[in-house]
């Protein structure tokens, strides 16, 4: 559940947004947790574009750590925190997997390797993120 504190100072509102959840490692239910989390989201967030980039971000995290994370074991669950700090919004997911050290520098596109491409992608709609084992953390700027 999200839970919101909204400060009004000299008319402007800063918002404080903090929303916890998680998701067993099924892609089946990964789809909709993620329209439930954007659809969540859209009642603070009106920028259409950021909205988008959000969804690809947490699409490709969430089923990362359901694939590679947790195999597809449904019995593990992939963890969802999002913080929305006045304009900077940081999204968290973790896994039950081993975690990874992954080196964007090694990253060829033209190695054509089933792996590793989400999270250049992230990397790119992000404003800063990083990879510590089993979480990831996106930080997005909404303004």
């Amino acid at each position: 559940m999200g839970k919101i504190l909204i400060n009004k100072i000299m008319d402007v509102v800063k918002m404080n947004y903090i929303y916890k959840s998680a998701v067993c490692s099924d892609l089946e239910y990964i789809k909709s947790f993620i329209d439930r989390t954007v659809k969540t989201l859209n009642c603070i967030i009106s920028n259409k574009d950021i909205l988008f980039d959000i969804k690809v971000i947490l699409n490709e995290l969430i089923v990362n750590g359901a694939l590679h994370g947790n195999e597809c074991m449904k019995e593990k669950c992939v963890n969802l925190t999002i913080k929305v700090d006045n304009d900077m919004l940081t999204i968290e997911v973790e896994d039950e997997g081993s975690g990874i050290i992954y080196n964007f520098d090694e990253y060829n596109p033209s190695d054509f390797k089933s792996w590793g491409r989400g999270l250049v992608l992230v990397k790119g709609l992000s404003d800063e993120f990083r990879v510590e084992n089993n979480r990831a953390i996106s930080i997005k700027k909404l303004c």
